[in-house]
This record gives C-alpha cells, sequence and structure tokens, in this order.
C-alpha cells in the first residue's frame, strides 16, 4: 500500500489551503473559494488540520542563484545544503550541476552555465503535444471522451496543480489539431471536437460582417415617399 502525503485534488483545494494560510479559518476559506462547509471539513480532516506545502511552478535559475552554486559547490556544500540554502529542490541543482559542468574539468562555473541556459531559451523548443508523451496522453484520451479544448486544458490545471508541464492552452490543443506543422495529435482526433469540421473557424460576433453599417436598411425596403423625393433629406449627393 502506498503511504505518503495526499495530493492536492483540484485547483479549489488549492485554493482553499492557500486561504488557511493567509490565516482565514478553514470555514471562510471554504465560502471564499465556493465549496460547503462539508467539503472544507473533509479536506482540513483528511490532513489531520495540517496545510500542506504548496509549490510553485518552477522558475528557471538566476545569475545570482547560479553564482551562489558556484561558490557553495566550490566551498565543499552537498546540493542538498545548496537547494537548501536557495530554497530550491535538490533535484533542481542536481538537473543544474549535471547539464552545465565544463567538460573539460567537470567543473561548475556560473559565466559558463548561463551562457549555455541563455543559448537553450534561444534554440527553438518542439510543440509541448509533441515533446511530451504523458501529456500528449492525456489530452488525447479526454478528447477521445468528447471533452473540448476548453475544458482539457482547465481539467489539466485541477488535476495537476503543481506540475506545470502537464499544463496546456486550449489554443495550443486546436493547433496541434489542425496545423500539421504544430504537430502532437492525430488528424483522426478532430470527429471528436463537438463541430467534426476538418478546418476550424474564427469565432465571430454576432452580425459582425465585413464593411456592415449599423442600422443600414436595403433599397428594397425604402418607404415609397423616398421615390419621389419630396421629404427633404431623401436627395443623395450628386
Amino acid at each position: 500500500m502506498r503511504v505518503g502525503r495526499p495530493r492536492l485534488r483540484s485547483g479549489l483545494e488549492r485554493e482553499f489551503w492557500l486561504r488557511v494560510r493567509w490565516c482565514e479559518s478553514w470555514q471562510a476559506a471554504g465560502a471564499a473559494v465556493g465549496v460547503s462547509e462539508g467539503s472544507a471539513w473533509r479536506w482540513a480532516v483528511n490532513r489531520g488540520g495540517v496545510k500542506p506545502r504548496l509549490s510553485e511552478p518552477r522558475v528557471r535559475l538566476s545569475y545570482r542563484e547560479r553564482c551562489r552554486i558556484e561558490d557553495l559547490g566550490d566551498a565543499g556544500w552537498t546540493q542538498a545544503a545548496i537547494a537548501r540554502d536557495l530554497g530550491r529542490s535538490p533535484s533542481t541543482i542536481s538537473r543544474e550541476l549535471a547539464r552545465h559542468r565544463r567538460c573539460r574539468d567537470g567543473r561548475y562555473r556560473a559565466d559558463h552555465a548561463q551562457s549555455q541556459a541563455d543559448e537553450d531559451a534561444r534554440r527553438p523548443k518542439r510543440a509541448k503535444l509533441v515533446s511530451n508523451l504523458r501529456l500528449r496522453r492525456a489530452v488525447r484520451d479526454r478528447l477521445r471522451n468528447n471533452h473540448s479544448p476548453e475544458q482539457i486544458s482547465r481539467r489539466l490545471r485541477e488535476d495537476f496543480p503543481d506540475d506545470p508541464e502537464m499544463w496546456v492552452s486550449h489554443e495550443t490543443i486546436y493547433q496541434s489539431l489542425y496545423v500539421q506543422s504544430r504537430g502532437g495529435l492525430k488528424r483522426e482526433l478532430v470527429k471528436h471536437l463537438r463541430t467534426g469540421r476538418r478546418l476550424r473557424k474564427p469565432h465571430r460576433v454576432a452580425d459582425e460582417r465585413r464593411g456592415r453599417i449599423p442600422d443600414m436598411v436595403n433599397i428594397s425596403e425604402r418607404p415609397p415617399t423616398v421615390e419621389d423625393r419630396a421629404v427633404p433629406g431623401h436627395w443623395e449627393s450628386q
């Protein structure tokens, strides 16, 4: 049997605990996120009243942090100790050292690491649904269940509140389906969209047409008095 801390199950539960951390009572926090007092009570009881650790989405290391990693590494600090000092996870420090140590001597230098990181950031990236197999499968399965891209995007954020790699916008899903160069999802999944169209059409506000004049009256609908031009204002400009 798996033992460990229960994961936050939704974005609402995450927001609930954020409010509790801001010194709100669990009753007030539950009301603020729009859940019943019973649901808020269950969230509190399931965790024994202990506030969960709420990790933030991963942010790139700064040059100052890289300089600190270099100094502490030269001083003999362990990766775990460096992580604690920077307020980062040990896996972040481990990845940083593995990626950016110099080949010739195996040492970590902040200037070299920053230069490599900047170059990586400029390099064209593969589409998210192409490079992330786990995310692609999650989107594909939901499309097959006839969920809309908007529903999928919203639900993924609720199901994976602490994992930005599992977030994707609905526009990215549409692009993957309709734009072949963006790839990732097979065209056959288009039939699971509610419209089933092979090409996506942009939404347009009702009665919005190019060149349309507001309150325009067609010539065929003009009153008879216009024809004899007896009423001032019916004369058209010459």
